[in-house]
Formats: C-alpha cells, structure tokens, sequence
C-alpha cells in the first residue's frame, strides 16, 4: 500500500492543511485516498460525542471515503499531548488501537495519507513517540515545516531526528509551509533557499499563507512508493 506519514517541526506548523491539499491533488488523478489520524486532543464536543477537527478536514479533502469515525479512532477534549489529554479524561492512548486503526484504510483504498500528532518527538502514547508509530508503520515520511524565523534548524534537528530514531523509513521531501502572514519576517524570503542548501532531502513546496493547492507537477503517487 502506497502511503505517507507526514510529520512536522513541531506542532501548528500547518500539517493538516497540507495533508488536505496532497488528498484533493490524488483524488484528482482519481486515487481512492485513505485518511488516517492515528489520536487527536483538543476536540470540541458536537451532538453526542467529540469530533475530530483536524481528521474531518482530512477526510472532506479525500472526498469522504469510509466512515469518518474511522479518520481517527481515538479523540480527546483538552488540547494537550494526547496521553495528557487522556489522562484529563481519566483514559489511556491505547498504543495498539493507534497501529490496528489503520487496517480499515488498508483495505479500502489505494493510497493512505497519516497525520501524526505534532512532531517525531512529540508523545503519542504513555509509551510511544510519533517517530515510535511512524517506525512501526513504515510509510515514507513527508516533514512539514513552517516558513518563519528559526525553521532551519528546526527542520534539520527533525531530519537528524527521523534518521536516527527511525532509519529505516525514507523521507520523501520537505513542504514549507507559510500559516500567518508574517509582515515583519523577511526570513520568509529566504528560508526556501536556505533549507535545500542545507537539507539531502528535497523540498517539494513552498507554500504561501491562504494557498490552497499544490503544483500539479509533484507525483504524489511515486513518492508514496518510494
């Protein structure tokens, strides 16, 4: 099964946004697309239960395929680490449930795109980190990093990061991803030039603040496989 993990610099670099865009992109090349986010916290509470927000965006831009409670299995109310969250609520992140959710995206779809929980090192679990979930999934992995002051050295700690906890796991490429206007900081001039100056992994998009799709010209699919 073809498939990314993608990942970011930290938490509210614009993963989900990305992650929507690379969905629409594959479901125009006609794709049956898989959305998988494995735990999401801070989810507000809507009828009877907790929804998602993040998972449901994921799964309008894959054109609704499946059921949306299966976008992400395991949803919490406070907007903290998911095994903190859980904890607020008196629950465990269940480790397995965060790998065996996947299944039914398996058997659905030809391509699944998963989003993990803030970034590699972020906790996931009581007992694992994203980089933990990502190793044992074993899709390339896609590093969304944001266009602002200081991205540089978060992207290249996150690289030596994946390639140290995770090395098995090729990374397909870097999206730089512009989520605020950032009037006053030139350095979002500059840092796309920066980062492929320094980065082995290519950089696959620079994308700008409100940019809705990617360049058509990015093979989603192969680099899915690679």
């Amino acid at each position: 099964m073809p498939g990314l993990f993608i990942t970011g610099t930290n938490t509210g670099v614009g993963k989900t946004h990305i992650a929507a865009m690379i969905a629409r992109s594959l479901v125009m090349q006609g794709c049956r697309v898989g959305v998988y986010k494995p735990v999401e916290s801070g989810c507000p509470l809507e009828g009877n239960g907790l929804v998602a927000e993040d998972a449901r965006h994921l799964w309008n831009a894959a054109g609704r395929p499946g059921e949306l409670h299966r976008v992400c299995p395991q949803r919490f109310s406070q907007p903290l680490a998911p095994p903190l969250a859980a904890i607020a609520e008196g629950k465990r992140v269940d480790s397995q449930l965060l790998r065996t959710g996947l299944d039914y995206w398996l058997q659905e779809c030809d391509v699944v795109l998963i989003e993990g929980a803030g970034g590699l090192m972020s906790p996931i679990s009581d007992d694992d980190y994203n980089a933990d979930l990502a190793a044992d999934l074993g899709f390339p992995l896609l590093v969304v990093s944001s266009n602002e002051l200081g991205t540089i050295n978060a992207t290249l700690q996150t690289l030596i990061t994946a390639s140290a906890v995770a090395p098995e796991l090729p990374i397909a490429g870097l999206v730089l991803s512009q989520t605020a206007p950032r009037a006053d900081d030139p350095s979002i001039e500059t840092n796309a030039a920066e980062i492929a100056a320094h980065c082995n992994v290519p950089l696959l998009a620079n994308v700008a603040y409100h940019q809705r799709e990617l360049a058509a010209e990015i093979d989603w699919l192969a680099l899915a496989n690679c």
